[in-house]
């Protein structure tokens, strides 16, 4: 990934960007036990947009994410927050009208993690979760001439969040946010 970089640095230069936005996270369960619920969380972090071709660019990103899940029993609501910098690096097609396709995969680093308890308890427990978390994303976006633009995509957790437990439990994440691309030359 370094080598790409630096070649596609020399011959096309890369843009630099900031992206935020809100996230609706999950964690999937593949057992009995009922899915968690969706919990609403952010996004923002910095991108390098690095065209290899007219249609073809690699996009590596450093965000900061608030994942995790939702659950009510009976009055108690309880929501798990999960707080990882992520790293996906995309690969990108690019229309010659502003969309772009983008897939790829993302590496997650958790920073931090806490459960909340209506009524104001929170607990830290970061021990119980897997220090890094493997996905695929998916999605779409669109630039503008001004150098703003929109982002959409899923993220699918491919390993298990929590440490080596009875039942597998993923992250999945959907991203939608507005991204700024500085010295963004429109065509």
């Amino acid at each position: 990934m370094f080598f790409l970089t630096a070649v596609s640095t020399a011959q096309h230069g890369v843009r630099w960007g900031v992206k935020a936005g809100a996230n609706f996270a999950t964690v999937n369960t593949e057992s009995s036990a009922p899915d968690w619920g969706s919990r609403i969380g952010v996004h923002a972090g910095l991108l390098a947009h690095i065209h290899l071709s007219k249609n073809w660019a690699l996009q590596p990103e450093l965000v900061y994410s608030l994942q995790g899940s939702k659950n009510t029993v009976g009055s108690v609501k309880q929501t798990n927050n999960l707080h990882y910098v992520n790293v996906p690096v995309l690969v990108q097609y690019m229309f010659n009208n502003g969309f772009r396709l983008q897939t790829g995969p993302q590496i997650g680093f958790l920073a931090g993690a806490n459960t909340k308890i209506s009524g104001g308890t929170s607990t830290s427990n970061s021990d119980l979760y897997n220090k890094t978390d493997f996905s695929w994303s998916f999605g779409g976006g669109y630039l503008t001439n001004t150098g703003l633009g929109i982002d959409a995509r899923y993220n699918i957790g491919l390993n298990d969040v929590y440490k080596p437990g009875a039942m597998k439990e993923t992250n999945s994440v959907i991203q939608l946010g507005l991204f700024y691309m500085f010295n963004h030359k429109s065509k």
